[in-house]
């Protein structure tokens, strides 16, 4: 079947959705060119992880390795770790610059451009908050990325306490999703309590959901199950489906977010509700180049009997599907949530030898 392509009159689905729904469009990049791009797609909104950046300085390094013998310059006392932050933290300022007025226009609700904790915190509740309360004030309208797992559940609380917006991050399941959201809203009742003022915070809490259906995957391949392929391609879609009918019937003041693409379900089986749509920039290029209709389908439920065979077949979906599917002890052992921090992890250490190199040149 050929691929359909937009007329000229066409308008692309990305627009078409922004401006039909309440699902609203945030760019999983904080590279600047990128970020201009999907903001004309619609897009309000941003995210900037050790990945992400690290991205961003590979593709502009006639940039960024000037920029960083300049820091080094500057810091003359600082390590390529230290240097590393300061280029994310760059990069995320020039970005959330990009979307002040989305910020003002939604009264802080979007607008946001999300900065991640280094993870190589992520044992330390403390320093977590302390590192999220000092991102935040880079920029008025930066939301500060927090790990769903034992540790980090803990953080989101005392942060949002302090006064932080958070993005939940490292987040795959609907167990994760609310425990965070719960975490979010005692820090919110506490911040009343306390007599701190009302605001919004636009925070928003990610499942990760190509990132799960991934896991899956692997799960599948190394128990030697065999199913319908096709199946493992809505795992993420249904966890996302059922995280954002809890947050809307209990009224949590944070919204879900969908990340980590790997279809394009992902995007337009999510439109129509409360929620955060987060694509890298290319998915959205391919998005609109295909045509993907922009429908009402958030309340449109799986097929029950892919969900049947995935909780028949694949434990590790129901543990990700059911609310209760997990205790918060477990999150930081679930098979997902380990893969991601250790791909963050090695992010940070890919990012520290590009510094090094700057530093000190092979020779």
């Amino acid at each position: 079947m050929p691929t359909p392509t937009l007329s000229p009159t066409t308008v692309p689905p990305l627009r078409a959705a922004v401006d039909r729904f309440p699902t609203v469009l945030w760019n999983d990049s904080a590279d600047p060119v990128e970020l201009a791009q999907s903001i004309a797609f619609g897009a309000v909104g941003a995210t900037c992880n050790p990945v992400i950046a690290l991205a961003a300085v590979k593709a502009h390094l006639d940039v960024w390795g000037p920029r960083i013998a300049q820091l080094a310059a500057e810091h003359p006392a600082a390590g390529e770790s230290e240097l590393g932050w300061k280029v994310v933290e760059e990069l995320s300022i020039e970005a959330a610059r990009l979307l002040e007025p989305a910020f003002r226009e939604s009264d802080g609700r979007n607008g946001r451009l999300s900065i991640q904790t280094d993870p190589r915190l992520h044992r330390d509740a403390d320093a977590l908050v302390e590192q999220a309360v000092y991102f935040s004030g880079l920029a008025e309208n930066i939301i500060v990325k927090i790990p769903a797992t034992a540790v980090g559940i803990r953080a989101i609380e005392e942060a949002t306490f302090r006064g932080v917006s958070i993005n939940v991050t490292v987040s795959f399941t609907v167990a994760q999703a609310v425990a965070a959201a719960q975490a979010i809203e005692r820090g919110l009742d506490r911040r009343a309590e306390a007599g701190e003022p009302e605001r919004e915070f636009g925070s928003v809490v990610t499942i990760m959901g190509g990132r799960l259906d991934d896991w899956l995957k692997h799960y599948v391949q190394k128990n030697r199950i065999l199913l319908d392929p096709g199946h493992l391609e809505w795992a993420g879609v249904a966890a996302l489906k059922k995280a954002h009918r809890i947050f809307t019937e209990r009224g949590y003041r944070s919204r879900v977010l969908s990340a980590a693409f790997r279809n394009h379900l992902q995007w337009s089986e999510l439109q129509g509700g409360d929620l955060v749509v987060s694509p890298p920039f290319d998915w959205q290029r391919r998005i609109n180049e295909n045509g993907i209709p922009a429908e009402d389908r958030i309340d449109v439920p799986v097929d029950p009997a892919v969900i049947q065979t995935l909780r028949d077949r694949v434990p590790e979906f129901s543990r990700a599907y059911d609310e209760d599917g997990m205790t918060v002890e477990e999150f930081d052992r679930f098979g997902a949530t380990v893969r991601t921090l250790r791909q963050f992890l090695e992010a940070d250490e890919q990012l520290d030898r590009i510094v090094r190199d700057i530093l000190l040149p092979p020779v």
